[in-house]
């Protein structure tokens, strides 16, 4: 037999650089998970299982989450959710260093699908309330960088944030759990939302579980009077004839026919409760406008609105909600996938994540300011070219804007004062534009600017 090797013994802090290289054994997979059971909920039940999340020694949302369950079963809610997640996620960001400059390379490291899922699930503790998301193990993608393989969502039932545990099975005391914000738990882990947060769908299941109760009755209200009762009478005695007859009444479906006697009269009775529309339709209406008001802080985006003016405010009140997901979203790139993606070689030490709006003008606003702009400053003509791939020659009229400038600008000796109220005209016309903007469409813009005459892109 060959001698035995002694390895040498490796520093603390050698073993936390190896486990920065490698990654330590995964949180799920150090789970027991069971099959789970479905089941009717109430009030009640929501108001036991709120009490059991808050106990202050042993809290449990076991029973909560399978209320938000049945909860995002709701279509209603489920599209107020996707509207607002869909207004986050179609947003553009950019890298940006210490100068604030953009990092064009450094963007490729986040246009990976683990960064859209990451995004999506630190999304969803806003509903569901804290949530904790494992990285995947570090690999390579097709073009040579460094990538995580995917993002997991620890199951929420197994995590006790409020004492920083995650369980092995689903009930087990929370002292005998994982601290998972101690390493090397920690250097894999993101986690969205406060510790003792339970989310939004608290607030909407009280509007979803009545809401199913009166869809519920609502159908045993059609199954009761919406098809008109079939009495038969006859004077048979006749057991085989009586039991014919019972089939008839009973089966008779849309094929609705039968044969009988002289003697045997058939009636059908039509229902005079007409009023379900009121009592039921009304009730899931206003469920309806909770669960918008709720999500989305408003109801005239995704229903029925009356006025364009009122829409539009609507709609600043739901921008005003999706600014303020996507300051979330940011502090959670910014202060903890970042530091954990230097941790393990990603070439992003010193960058910060910020939302890209110069990128998201509408195709009436970027003409508007692409006019401006050409029509008093010298602009490159490649930049055209290059964004709208096609040739551009050199420029065949000049603008009484921009001829006015360059006078200004060849007068050096001008004194202040009439510089600065150069600047104030300037100023005055930029904040006359952006007002045109937004009343008015880009053709409409440019003839109040431009007049009759020739546009510069003609």
């Amino acid at each position: 037999m060959g001698r035995r090797q002694n390895r040498p013994k490796l520093s603390r802090a050698q073993k936390d650089a190896k486990g920065r290289i490698q990654k330590q054994t995964s949180v799920i997979l150090e789970l027991h998970r069971y099959a789970e059971f479905f089941s009717k909920n109430d009030i009640e039940d929501w108001r036991r299982a709120w009490q059991s999340a808050i106990d202050p020694r042993h809290p449990s949302r076991q029973k909560l989450y399978d209320i938000y369950r049945d909860a995002m079963t709701d279509s209603h809610l489920s599209g107020c959710i996707q509207q607002r997640v869909g207004f986050v996620m179609s947003r553009s960001f950019k890298l940006v260093n210490e100068n604030g400059d953009q990092d064009d390379a450094a963007g490729h490291l986040f246009d990976q699908s683990w960064f859209k899922d990451l995004c999506r699930l630190c999304l969803e503790s806003i509903w569901y309330g804290h949530s904790l998301i494992e990285l995947g193990d570090v690999i390579t993608d097709g073009d040579g960088h460094p990538a995580f393989s995917g993002v997991s969502l620890i199951p929420r039932k197994h995590v006790i944030p409020e004492k920083g545990r995650v369980v092995q099975r689903v009930g087990m005391n929370w002292e005998t759990g994982i601290e998972f914000r101690e390493r090397p738990w920690r250097d894999w882990l993101i986690e969205a939302g406060r510790p003792d947060d339970l989310g939004l769908l608290l607030k909407a299941a009280l509007h979803t579980i009545p809401k199913k109760h009166a869809m519920t009755f609502w159908d045993c209200f059609a199954e009761i009077f919406g098809m008109p009762w079939r009495i038969a009478r006859t004077s048979t005695r006749d057991p085989n004839e009586f039991k014919r007859l019972q089939d008839m009444i009973y089966n008779g479906g849309a094929n609705q026919g039968m044969v009988a006697g002289m003697e045997t009269e058939i009636q059908f009775v039509e229902s005079g409760k007409g009023d379900a529309f009121n009592v039921y339709d009304k009730r899931i209406d206003r469920a309806n406008s909770e669960l918008s008001k709720l999500v989305i802080g408003q109801t005239m985006t995704i229903e029925d609105g009356s006025s364009l003016s009122q829409s539009q405010t609507h709609l600043e009140v739901f921008m005003n909600l999706v600014e303020s997901d996507r300051d979330f979203l940011r502090d959670i790139i910014n202060n903890q996938l970042i530091p954990i993606m230097a941790l393990h070689g990603f070439p992003v030490k010193g960058l910060r994540f910020e939302w890209n709006d110069a990128v998201d003008y509408t195709p009436e606003q970027q003409v508007a300011y692409e006019t401006m702009i050409a029509d008093r400053y010298e602009v490159d003509p490649s930049y055209f070219a290059d964004k709208y791939n096609m040739p551009v020659g050199e420029r065949q009229c000049r603008s009484l804007w921009r001829d006015y400038y360059a006078d200004g600008d060849s007068n050096k000796d001008d004194d202040k004062n009439s510089q600065k109220k150069r600047e104030k005209i300037l100023e005055r016309f930029f904040d006359t534009l952006d007002r045109l903007i937004e009343n008015h469409s880009a053709d409409e813009v440019a003839r109040i600017l431009h007049g009759p005459g020739q546009d510069f892109f003609d």
